[in-house]
This record gives C-alpha cells, sequence and structure tokens, in this order.
C-alpha cells in the first residue's frame, strides 16, 4: 500500500506547481506520513485517517506562517498605480482648457490635467489622484 501513497503524494505535487495558492502541497506531505503508516500497519483506514488528520494539521499550523511571508498583492501598489498619492512638480503649466501641463515625479515627466478646472503654475507642487492613459489627473498642494 505504500507504493499507493507515493504515488498519490507525487500527483499531490504536481498538481501543486499549477496552482496559486499554497493549498495541495500540504496533502502530499500528509500521503507521505500516511505512507510511512503503511509500513507499521496494514490497515486502510487507519492510514487514511493519518491522511486526513496530518494533512489538515499541517494546513492549519502552518497558515499563520505562510501569510506572513507572503506578500499581500492587495496593499502593493505597482507600475503607474504607485505614482497615486505621490506629490509632483509642476514643469509646465497646467491649463485645464487647453488641457496641457506636465509635472515631475520620482524622475518621470507625465502629461497632467486637473479634475478642479484651474490653472496651476509651473513650480507648483501637485498630488496625483489618478492615472488615466497616459495623463496624471493632479490637484494643487496646499
Amino acid at each position: 500500500m505504500w507504493l499507493y501513497w507515493l504515488i498519490a503524494s507525487g500527483i499531490f505535487f504536481v498538481v501543486e506547481i499549477f496552482t496559486i495558492g499554497f493549498f495541495i502541497f500540504w496533502f502530499g506531505i500528509g500521503a507521505l506520513i500516511a505512507m510511512l503508516t503503511s509500513f507499521f500497519t496494514d490497515n486502510l483506514i487507519i492510514q487514511s485517517t493519518v491522511f486526513l488528520i496530518s494533512s489538515t494539521l499541517l494546513l492549519f499550523a502552518t497558515k499563520p506562517i505562510i501569510n506572513k511571508f507572503s506578500l499581500n498583492k492587495d496593499n502593493m501598489k505597482t507600475n503607474v498605480n504607485a505614482l497615486v498619492g505621490k506629490t509632483g512638480l509642476v514643469t509646465k503649466k497646467i491649463d485645464p482648457i487647453k488641457e496641457t501641463g506636465q509635472i515631475k515625479v520620482s524622475g518621470e515627466t507625465w502629461s497632467a490635467i486637473t479634475k478642479d478646472e484651474i490653472n496651476i503654475e509651473e513650480g507648483s507642487q501637485v498630488i496625483i489622484k489618478e492615472i488615466k492613459g497616459v495623463k496624471a489627473i493632479v490637484s494643487p498642494k496646499n
């Protein structure tokens, strides 16, 4: 019976490779523990119980550790989303009527417009409210 547990473990590990979460891995470890149990008893109910209990315990015992070391992608802003909320410097007057203007933020130059329909003079500081396409929507920093 140990061979079946070894094959099951291998299948769990292969399936884990193709999944995003870190969930099925523990069933592979549980199958290995059940395989070790099969060396001591031929009772399939005991082996299956060991498999279920060990997999469940490993899953719940390690979940807080995995969550601690994994990055929370909901809170991590990347690319243009990382610019929202940052302060920029107006390098070319922002005119909402002509829809012209530029800002410099994090070493990059962006075309900028305002929703407030106000002119913002060159040299002023602005806060980026959102990014739409290739334009930063800004408001004056008070």
